[in-house]
């Protein structure tokens, strides 16, 4: 399969009632994914700038995974007890170790680089896993 041959995202019907979200994406599904995301984390206990700041996390977790990560991706979102959890994951080449130890601010006048840090911001914790093989970044924020 190439990577224009993308399998039709479908929704997984979930094993554990903690999974809310399982699906693949590629550019033209963000601004839907966003807002599933979005509806899944206020049904959570997300508000206000809460679930503002956490679905902004989510879309540059998404958006770089398209922009850097090789055109597509994999969200997965889940609940913990009081936590919200969310899992974006790509097959991009990686990040280098430089990249994922920088953990200071981009200048204001810079284009890109902002999504790692502002997720970082945005969110109560964040892991990222990077290798040749792809980058996994998992945020999580505390619900009701």
């Amino acid at each position: 399969m190439t990577n224009a041959e993308l399998p039709t995202p479908r929704t997984v019907v979930p094993i554990e009632p903690s999974l809310l979200i399982a699906e693949a994406f590629d550019q033209a599904q963000v601004t839907e994914l966003r807002h599933s995301v979005s509806s899944c984390a206020h049904s959570a206990g997300l508000t206000g700038q809460r679930l503002d700041d956490f679905v902004l996390a989510v879309n540059e977790l998404i958006t770089n995974a398209v922009r850097h990560g090789g055109g597509q991706g994999w969200l997965r979102l889940w609940r913990r007890p009081g936590q919200l959890v969310c899992e974006v994951s790509d097959h991009g080449n990686g990040m280098s170790e430089q990249q994922l130890d920088d953990r200071s601010r981009p200048a204001p006048d810079t284009a890109g680089g902002w999504g790692l840090w502002l997720a970082r911001e945005l969110s109560d914790a964040m892991q990222v896993e990077s290798g040749p093989a792809g980058t996994t970044v998992r945020i999580s924020a505390a619900a009701d």
